[in-house]
């Protein structure tokens, strides 16, 4: 799993590989940093995430709070089928801004 960070407007984080649960652990100082542009615009680009666990749902799930409580703005893009129906089964789809 890896993730980069394009300091920008927005600032996007490209998720690649697989989000598992021992993944999740790795990239948690990753979605961390990301706390200080919450206040902001932030993209998500799953564009190269084959995968994503529960654990990297809740990692997902704490940056949309973080983000909620500072007025920013979350998207999320690129996601594959097996991604989004990931969201769909798990109601996460209609908590996260889905872009195209």
């Amino acid at each position: 799993m890896k993730v980069i960070i394009e300091n920008g407007n927005p600032v996007v984080a490209k998720l690649q590989g697989r989000l598992d649960t021992t993944a999740a652990i790795k990239v948690a100082p990753y979605f961390q940093d990301l706390n200080q542009y919450a206040a902001g615009h932030l993209v998500i680009d799953c564009g190269e995430l084959e995968y994503i666990s529960s654990s990297g749902l809740r990692l997902l799930l704490t940056l949309r709070k973080e983000v909620a409580e500072k007025n920013g703005k979350l998207q999320i893009r690129n996601m594959n089928e097996d991604i989004q129906q990931i969201f769909k089964i798990t109601g996460f789809i209609s908590l996260f801004e889905i872009v195209d």
